[in-house]
């Protein structure tokens, strides 16, 4: 007969564990001798080591006391269960992997990989990192609306890139966020000028047309949010563009859609 650190010894777990699985039903416990101590014979000895093995392979403990009664038919059965559920926590774990190693992708864990394309394009053009930001996290708010339309968007963007007045645009972006420069900074004005013309063009063209988009107030409103979120100058922006005719940077809609578009 043995104690409870041999029983524990023989079969390979600890102490502790042969109390817990006294306490929660699996191992029964005997009664103590008249020296006072538990004494555990061959059959628990079997019965741990069961336990133990069942355990290790990945058996949830309050599966295990109906498999240690089971016959082999039943046995087999609990045993594909836990097999599939296995299967799918692996799934589910690859799967989180995968998400890991987008986060330390950066971008690419909400964006698509056509707007990851786009970005990398502004950043060859010498887009500053403040702006990317910017970019970055206005996109995500795009994707998340429209995310149909991103393959449509994406070559008319891309192509645009090709425009010196746009890619003058993001430049003036970089250097005004990258300065102390107030609202009154005049290059605001200036950036202001190509937007509208920019908005003017994309407005006529049927290539950026999005009507169900356009009247869509919401995702418009937090893209201005957000700018002005990030830098208060923007503010001076939005006011700049609605003095140009157009109720934001963001949106090629003018103010007053009876009237032809603002054009610098």
């Amino acid at each position: 007969m043995l104690t409870i650190s041999q029983l524990a010894a023989y079969a390979g777990v600890t102490v502790r564990a042969v109390r817990h699985y006294h306490q929660v039903g699996l191992l029964p416990e005997p009664e103590r001798d008249a020296s006072g101590y538990r004494r555990y014979g061959a059959r628990a000895v079997v019965s741990l080591i069961k336990i133990r093995t069942l355990a290790n392979a990945g058996v949830p403990l309050s599966q295990i006391g109906p498999m240690l009664d089971a016959d082999a038919s039943a046995f087999a059965e609990a045993i594909q269960r836990i097999d599939n559920d296995l299967r799918d926590e692996i799934d589910r774990l690859e799967t989180s992997r995968k998400q890991l190693a987008q986060l330390a992708a950066g971008d690419h864990l909400t964006l698509p990989p056509e707007v990851i394309f786009y970005l990398d394009r502004l950043r060859e053009i010498g887009v500053s990192e403040r702006v990317m930001e910017g970019e970055r996290d206005a996109w995500i708010l795009v994707a998340a609306r429209w995310p149909d339309h991103i393959s449509d968007v994406m070559p008319w963007k891309l192509a645009q890139l090709d425009d010196p007045q746009l890619v003058r645009l993001y430049r003036l972006g970089s250097e005004i966020l990258d300065s102390d420069a107030g609202d009154d900074d005049p290059r605001l004005a200036e950036a202001a000028d190509i937007m509208a013309g920019h908005l003017a063009d994309a407005y006529t063209s049927a290539e950026a047309a999005h009507d169900e988009a356009a009247h869509e107030d919401l995702p418009f409103g937090l893209l201005d949010a957000l700018a002005v979120e990030s830098d208060p100058r923007a503010q001076r922006m939005l006011d700049l563009m609605r003095e140009r005719g157009w109720t934001s940077w963001t949106r090629t809609r003018p103010q007053r859609l009876a009237e032809p578009p603002y054009d610098p």
